[in-house]
């Protein structure tokens, strides 16, 4: 069998240690957990480069705007550009407080644009970007092909050679980005930032918002679980599957029949590094506490276990403890949903950002 050198290492890891076995170091603290991550990922700047392709006004008062902004150089020398869609009230007096509206795997930031109508009739600015190789960053392709090939080809770089991770990873310094935008827009109050995410998108949330404590608040929607928790209690298929093409490449390359818990814990430590340890959730979560965060997740998503993810509203919950501030924390956990959510969870999310993004307004002075 022929193994490439770019993951000979991640076989003799396969071959070696079942996830049972690995053996789980304590959890660095918080403040060396952001600075690790904000390393991990850390990249030189570019200007953003802000370019405006429409602006339209409609019948119902707001104002939709299509832009995008430059992100990073990547190491061909190409301007890796953030695609944008805003909605804004059309009238609207002094800065306003901006959400912003993360899509799942296989979507795209249109998706999202009834979550930035709704936004915008309370008063806020609603804002969806194109994650990493979706929508009109996908090259033409359709779905999640673009991701899985992108995750295949960091799964295959070899040792030495620039790696990207486009698992997660990299839309989070595209979110960083995309608030360093919000804050230069004179119609957006850069100490009322706040973020939501659905699914994939939940996830980049609590890596990107846990990290980052300009946004004030924010709401993962079936998101929290715990990678590690899957592989070693074996619920950990559904989540392969939402990146099929990507895991089946691992698994080939490796010479297993099918995607197994080994091929996952070979592929989320080269793509994902840290995933099952300091940057798990149950471990991110802690980060939020003393800022407002609503989890909503289902009793019975296969995708987000929970098992994990109950791991991860404890570890929430103590930390939001210890801060003093219990009541800036909140779990909805829908009974007999999967993976979604439901009508009141939709609204509770809305309703958050109103309490917390616009407390006098919510209140009537």
């Amino acid at each position: 069998m022929l193994i490439h050198c770019g993951y000979a290492l991640a076989l003799a890891l396969l071959v070696q240690v079942t996830p049972a076995e690995t053996k789980t170091k304590p959890l660095a603290s918080p403040s060396e957990v952001r600075k690790a991550f904000l390393t991990l990922l850390d990249r030189p700047k570019v200007p953003l480069d802000v370019k405006f392709e429409k602006v339209v006004n409609d019948s119902q008062g707001f104002t939709t705007e299509q832009l995008s902004f430059a992100s990073e150089k990547r190491a061909n020398g190409q301007v890796e550009r953030v695609p944008v869609l805003v909605v804004r009230p059309a009238a609207s007096k002094g800065p306003r407080p901006a959400v912003i509206v993360l899509h799942g795997t296989g979507g795209n930031k249109e998706m999202m644009n009834s979550w930035l109508v709704e936004l915008a009739a309370r008063g806020i600015i609603g804002v969806a970007i194109d994650a990493r190789y979706h929508g009109d960053r996908a090259g033409g392709a359709a779905g999640a092909d673009a991701y899985n090939k992108a995750i295949t080809r960091a799964w295959r770089s070899k040792a030495g050679e620039p790696q990207e991770h486009p698992f997660y990873y990299d839309t989070c310094w595209d979110l960083w980005r995309t608030l360093d935008y919000l804050e230069s827009r004179p119609d957006v109050d850069r100490k009322r930032l706040g973020m939501i995410g659905i699914s994939m998108g939940g996830i980049e949330t609590w890596l990107t918002a846990s990290v980052d404590e300009r946004v004030a608040v924010a709401v993962s929607a079936i998101a929290v679980q715990s990678f590690r928790w899957s592989l070693e209690n074996n619920q950990w298929q559904a989540r392969a599957k939402t990146i099929q093409a990507a895991h089946q490449a691992a698994a080939n390359d490796l010479g297993q029949t099918s995607v197994n818990a080994r091929v996952c814990l070979a592929l989320w430590n080269k793509v994902i590094p840290g995933i099952l340890t300091n940057f798990d959730c149950p471990s991110m979560l802690r980060l939020f506490a003393g800022r407002p965060l609503l989890i909503l997740n289902g009793d019975l998503d296969l995708n987000c276990p929970i098992g994990g993810a109950r791991k991860a509203f404890a570890s929430a919950e103590e930390a939001y403890k210890k801060a003093g501030a219990p009541d800036r924390l909140r779990i909805i956990v829908a009974e007999g949903v999967g993976h979604g959510l439901n009508a009141g969870q939709h609204q509770a999310a809305l309703d958050w950002f109103t309490r917390w993004l616009l407390p006098t307004e919510a209140n009537g002075k």
